[in-house]
């Protein structure tokens, strides 16, 4: 019987920027949330004296080929199972193409999860998460589910606490889909190009602030300092500059630590840091008492959470940051506790106190022509419950 796969998309809550690199990447920090809006994946397979691969899908627009990430992770998941296979895919999609919502990256992962059904076979944690992170940057995120916290090009990921709030951590959201495309690359130039022109700052062209260093210091003061806990990634290594925010320890020279936080596929217990660590303190936490353990989502909205590529994408995209303005909504709307843009767009999102509020955000985007989805974020417990569509 084929196995079908939810293949859960993402937002980012906050997501910061470093300069460019020496390999051509940017260091960034961020934390990963999944949602229950999935495509589905239908993966049979079979044990074959050669490998073939056969890929469709509901859309046109999603390649057949070895383009695919769904296609280049069954690839290399059979060269390192060592087996042969005939493999057909089913791509039923739902969310946007390259909207930042890691559609294309949880396809691959979904197909991994169901190859290995299909087969009854499985690759250790470590080989999983690594050819995840040669795959792509997101996709190591979907193997561990849930509140993710993410390093280096985003793939050196860890598992986080649940982001709760009022206690909940099943969350109501809401996903706009503007018909405006944003690409990633360009959006990275875009910054590039602004870090250069503010490397003298004045009073009228102000300094970009430290934004791995802010934004990892943000996480560390809701979540604990994880700097004795394991991470999970493919590599890392001392240059990389990775490890600057305090949310991940430097490994040591050639150092790959890959036996972590995969290993809570599943399960409902969490790492759970619900106080706060010295030499991490919140920026600005004065003026109101919160229940960590009850509300991180709004320990992060004080503490200053913020998406960089905000600054370039909006003024290149103006349409967004108004969206951005309408999910938030304003008295007496129902307003968000947070709304950003998710990675470098163009989808944006807005987290809300109730399906009620969330609702009436659907109802105000679409009454400015403007697709609105309502879902809500999915922990990692029921992230890994719900994956078989069966």
């Amino acid at each position: 019987m084929p196995s079908q796969v939810r293949s859960y998309s993402k937002i980012n809550l906050g997501l910061a920027i470093g300069p460019p690199r020496p390999d051509g990447f940017h260091s960034l920090v961020t934390l990963y949330q999944t949602l229950a809006l999935h495509d589905v994946v239908t993966v049979t397979a079979r044990t074959a004296g050669r490998t073939r691969i056969q890929l469709t899908s509901n859309d046109p627009r999603v390649p057949r080929d070895g383009r695919n990430t769904a296609w280049k992770m069954v690839v290399k998941a059979l060269d390192h199972l060592g087996v042969s296979a005939i493999v057909n895919l089913r791509i039923q999609k739902n969310l946007p193409i390259q909207g930042g919502m890691g559609a294309g990256s949880a396809n691959a992962a979904a197909a991994l999860i169901g190859l290995e059904r299909e087969l009854g076979m499985r690759l250790p944690d470590a080989d999983r998460l690594a050819l995840a992170a040669e795959v792509g940057s997101d996709v190591p995120l979907f193997l561990i589910g849930g509140s993710v916290l993410g390093a280096d090009r985003g793939q050196v990921v860890r598992a986080a606490p649940a982001v709760t709030l009022r206690g909940e951590a099943e969350i109501p959201c809401v996903i706009a889909l503007p018909d405006v495309g944003v690409s990633t690359p360009q959006a990275f130039r875009d910054w590039d190009a602004l870090l250069a022109a503010r490397s003298e700052p004045d009073l009228l062209n102000p300094a970009i602030r430290g934004t791995l260093e802010q934004l990892g210091q943000t996480y560390a003061s809701v979540f604990g300092n994880p700097a004795s806990a394991k991470q999970s990634s493919g590599t890392q290594d001392e240059s990389s500059g990775s490890g600057a925010s305090g949310i991940f320890p430097k490994p040591s020279s050639g150092q790959s630590n890959l036996d972590g936080p995969e290993n809570l596929q599943g399960l409902a217990r969490e790492q759970c840091h619900n106080s706060l660590e010295a030499g991490f303190q919140p920026n600005d936490t004065s003026g109101f008492e919160i229940d960590l353990a009850g509300n991180t989502l709004l320990a992060l909205v004080r503490t200053g959470i913020v998406n960089d590529f905000e600054t370039v994408v909006f003024p290149q995209n103006p349409l967004l940051g108004a969206i951005k303005r309408l999910l938030m909504g304003s008295p007496p709307q129902s307003e968000a506790v947070y709304a950003a843009l998710s990675g470098s767009g163009s989808a944006l999102f807005g987290l809300y106190r109730s399906t009620a509020d969330a609702e009436d955000a659907q109802q105000r985007l679409q009454q400015q022509g403007v697709r609105a989805i309502v879902t809500r974020t999915i922990p990692r417990p029921l992230y890994w419950s719900n994956m078989f569509a069966e």
